[in-house]
């Protein structure tokens, strides 16, 4: 199965209450944090919610 390489670019500061527990369900905590995530449905729903926030690469 593949994998996806998601890196946290733009601050969590600001940013609605579901976007940063969706960050977190990631893994994701501080500017620059990196975490590879199964590329699944789930995966790519709380891709899609914070897209702005984030960097995504194929692993």
């Amino acid at each position: 199965m593949a994998n996806v390489k998601v890196k946290l670019v733009k601050s969590l500061i600001g940013s609605k209450k579901d976007q940063i527990d969706t960050a977190r369900a990631l893994g994701l905590r501080k500017i620059g944090d990196v975490s590879v995530q199964p590329d699944n449905a789930p995966t790519q729903g709380k891709i899609t919610k914070i897209k702005h926030l984030i960097e995504v690469t194929e692993e």
